[in-house]
């Protein structure tokens, strides 16, 4: 076979033993100086200063959808069966687990067919009272319809959430990712753009929830009242909170693989610029166009083929990984009570597939794969 092509592979700077010896000789591997450092350096990148590192992205939604139901906690959590979470099916289950921990029900809307993007008409139509939330996921870094479902949130009194797992680089209309919604998260996961061995970005609109999700990660404990009292011993706890803080080491591992994200991005999107090229004379393969509106992040690249099973296959077969990365959430058994018809989901599940395009495809890499889509596409 020869080639053996990755679909997803581990970034790690070259540089980074070093750092991270230090630190873990340190003394202080716990949420420190470190931690402090990135989130000096994210904030500067993504123009937000309401930003907070946590141990995974994750627990960023998790923290989204609890501070957008219960936006007058700690006084209570009351009627957790009737609060509802507007989201999609096409994304990681990441995505929508946190919904249900958190006691609301699940509300799918249906997503554009080709694009697999969340389809803001069909969220209008699935609004009732208990509507708490609006998520969208901006499938391998390519922007939704961002501005539409905010204003049909504005108009209901609706929070939104940006899962941008995918979305480092990301922008739209000329913004950062993370400066368009009231919570935004990004993934520092193993396989992302940029890993902090695990890790994740939790960005928010509003000072008030900034200051709460700072509390609510670590225990609910304000850890900046310390004069004059015990270091180690909270005054109150007003809000039971979670252990979702990062820490100095992956901090560490984030900072200098951070240092390398322009190339990394650089380097992606010129692979997709080249697939985009190579498949526009053949109308057996339909790639998924970037929002004219945005700059995807190009974490995957993804096209839609009748055979899609079969080219899986034959680009297998031939040393290179593909795959549809996500199966649609809708069909587990954990989310069951909350199934319904989806024309968008169905036609987008049975078409697309996601092709390598990360910064270690290289030039002779992108031609072969290129070839042999080409190839074997129906």
């Amino acid at each position: 076979m020869g080639k053996n092509i990755p679909l997803f592979k581990v970034f790690m700077a070259k540089e980074i033993d070093e750092p991270i010896l230090s630190v873990l000789h340190s003394g202080w591997i716990g949420e420190g100086p470190k931690v402090a450092e990135f989130e000096a350096k994210l904030k500067e990148y993504f123009g937000n200063h309401r930003l907070t590192t946590l141990n995974n992205g994750t627990a960023g939604l998790h923290l989204a959808y609890h501070i957008a139901q219960y936006q007058d906690a700690p006084k209570s959590y009351y009627n957790t069966n009737k609060n509802e979470i507007i989201t999609t099916p096409i994304t990681c289950t990441a995505t929508n687990e946190p919904i249900i921990a958190t006691g609301a029900k699940i509300v799918w809307a249906d997503v554009d067919p080709i694009t697999g993007s969340i389809d803001p008409s069909d969220i209008e139509n699935k609004i009732t009272e208990n509507t708490k939330a609006i998520t969208m996921v901006h499938w391998g870094g390519n922007p939704c319809r961002i501005d539409e479902i905010n204003v049909i949130a504005k108009k209901y009194g609706i929070r939104t959430v940006e899962d941008g797992a995918h979305c480092m680089g990301m922008e739209y209309k000329g913004k950062m990712f993370g400066n368009h919604s009231d919570y935004s998260v990004v993934s520092l996961q193993a396989i992302k753009h940029i890993t902090s061995a695990d890790g994740g970005i939790l960005m928010l609109k509003s000072e008030t929830d900034f200051k709460r999700a700072k509390l609510l990660r670590w225990y609910g404990i304000d850890r900046t009242i310390r004069e004059g009292f015990d270091l180690r011993c909270e005054l109150d706890v007003p809000e039971a909170g979670y252990k979702y803080h990062m820490n100095d080491v992956c901090a560490t591992i984030g900072m200098i693989n951070f240092s390398h994200v322009d190339e990394i991005l650089t380097i992606q999107r010129d692979n997709a610029k080249f697939y985009n090229n190579a498949f526009a004379g053949c109308p057996a393969i339909t790639p998924v166009p970037e929002n004219p509106d945005g700059k995807s992040a190009c974490w995957l690249y993804t096209l839609h083929v009748n055979n899609r099973d079969e080219l899986m296959k034959k680009l297998g077969e031939e040393g290179i990984m593909a795959s549809k990365v996500h199966a649609r959430n809708d069909t587990h058994s954990m989310f069951a009570e909350f199934k319904t018809w989806l024309p968008g989901v169905e036609q987008f599940n049975k078409t697309h597939l996601c092709i390598p395009v990360g910064w270690w495809v290289t030039h002779e890499d992108r031609e072969y794969i290129a070839e042999k889509v080409i190839k074997y596409a129906r």
